[in-house]
């Protein structure tokens, strides 16, 4: 993949950060990304995407880091089955100790089978991969029924991958509804599906010129 000319910026509204990334929308999404928070230690998490044409996640590798320690992991779906691999160096759980927190679950899941039946990799604090089931399930017409699927949920910055059921339901006027069991936020897109505002979370911003 050559050099990519589009690219999108969010700061985050949660905790002290933001992401930034650059995507090529003519075969399905490719992107690489870097998202940068404040909490719950400081961390940087760099990131690269693939899909399928039709949106379906085929590859997401993600690698996380801070004072002290390295994590990555890589998910990969083909034929309906995930692959994880993981990697991990230093020692996450002693800055989230000297912070204040509890100690992180390990990166990667120890049965990728769990994530049978899941098409779409969720990046956690990342407004991108939102996207991703919004275009594969042509979430931007008219309102319609809600959808409920299962994910491949990557907590950051531990990369502990777990299974989580959502619901994406469209409410016309590039407005999604993103439901988990615990949380609800009516998402506001642009005419892609790309997220300009994720109450409590995140806005898009345009460089040179703020929020917008």
């Amino acid at each position: 993949m050559g050099l990519l000319s589009a690219g999108l910026f969010w700061e985050r509204r949660d905790v002290p950060g933001a992401e930034q990334v650059r995507l090529d929308t003519r075969n399905g999404l490719y992107a690489q990304g870097t998202a940068l928070a404040a909490a719950p230690v400081g961390y940087a998490c760099h990131y690269e995407l693939q899909t399928d044409p039709g949106w379906t996640t085929a590859r997401l590798d993600v690698r996380a880091e801070g004072a002290g320690w390295a994590r990555g992991v890589r998910l990969e779906l083909a034929a309906g089955r995930w692959r994880v691999t993981t990697s991990e160096q230093g020692d996450l759980d002693a800055a989230l100790a000297a912070a204040g927190h509890p100690a992180a679950g390990l990166p990667g899941i120890e049965d990728p089978d769990r994530l049978y039946g899941a098409f779409d990799a969720d990046l956690g604090g990342s407004p991108l991969t939102n996207t991703l089931p919004i275009r594969r399930l042509d979430l931007l017409g008219t309102p319609g029924v809600s959808h409920r699927l299962s994910v491949a949920w990557v907590l950051v910055p531990s990369l502990e991958v777990v299974q989580a059921d959502q619901i994406y339901t469209p409410l016309g006027d590039r407005r999604i509804r993103f439901a988990s069991e615990t949380f609800a936020a009516d998402l506001t897109v642009d005419d892609e599906g790309f997220v300009i505002d994720y109450p409590g979370l995140a806005r898009r911003v345009t460089p040179g010129r703020g929020s917008s």
